[in-house]
């Protein structure tokens, strides 16, 4: 099923409930398959930020293959990433790895257009800062100034994290800089994210969330005590995906 709205617990924003896992990857195939049609009708280039995880297993396997492979026109692409862990780029830990097995391999974005995160690098905070000047400089500043991606798919964690924005991290009050040094509270610890300027200036903001696992970061999420609650897109719009075990478990 889908309900758009509001979840019962309170996310301000649109929630879409699926009754499965596949169902709701399905759902959020076909949301950004609109999105990236809006976008081309008036430009030339989709920017976009992906995450690894859920999305990786469960969504981007499903943008490879048709029927929604040829909905997409795939070398307008401009991908991105919302975070990356320290670890090279072919380690099974990497979003850029995750990502690129799933979907990146099987599509035609020509790699000058995928811009990895490079976390392997000994410098962290000089990697990050050389990922924001290259966020300000490819992409087009949003009204507050910020790099503004077309569109971000953001996953959440059960601690209430988003990107790699943990809680009681200095990430999170990092405002002049559009990408950052993160630190996660299980290996690999050291992480490179985008900030929340760079979230909140995206078009389309869609968070894919799936497993009663989540419930208790949902309702959090929904009580403004989370990383994640703070993703508010100013001038764009925030999208959740859900399946009916994280749903329900958000209720409880």
């Amino acid at each position: 099923m889908t309900r758009p709205g509001r979840l019962d617990v309170g996310l301000r924003a649109e929630v879409r409930v699926q009754p499965t896992p596949e169902a709701a990857a399905e759902d959020c195939a076909a949301w950004l398959a609109t999105a990236c049609a809006r976008t081309l009708a008036g430009a030339d280039r989709f920017s976009i930020a992906l995450s690894g995880g859920s999305m990786a297993r469960l969504l981007f396997p499903r943008l490879a293959r048709d029927p929604w492979a040829t909905r997409f026109d795939w070398p307008a692409w401009s991908v991105y990433f919302s975070d990356e862990r320290a670890c090279p780029p072919d380690d099974e830990n990497s979003n850029y790895y995750q990502t690129r097995v799933a979907l990146l391999d099987h599509v035609p974005i020509a790699p000058a257009n995928m811009h990895r995160m490079k976390a392997e690098e000994a410098d962290l905070d000089r990697a990050a800062a050389e990922y924001s000047s290259l966020l300000a400089q490819t992409l087009p500043p949003s009204m507050t100034g910020a790099p503004r991606l077309d569109c971000i798919l953001l996953g959440l964690g059960e601690n209430g994290h988003t990107a790699s924005l943990f809680p009681g991290t200095r990430s999170l009050d990092v405002t002049d800089r559009w990408a950052t040094r993160g630190r996660a509270d299980r290996p690999p610890y050291e992480r490179i994210t985008l900030t929340f300027p760079t979230l909140n200036a995206g078009g389309s903001v869609g968070f894919f969330v799936t497993g009663a696992s989540k419930g208790a970061a949902l309702r959090a999420t929904a009580a403004g005590t989370t990383s994640a609650s703070r993703v508010n897109p100013t001038g764009g719009t925030l999208t959740w995906f859900l399946d009916k075990a994280a749903a329900s478990a958000a209720g409880d």
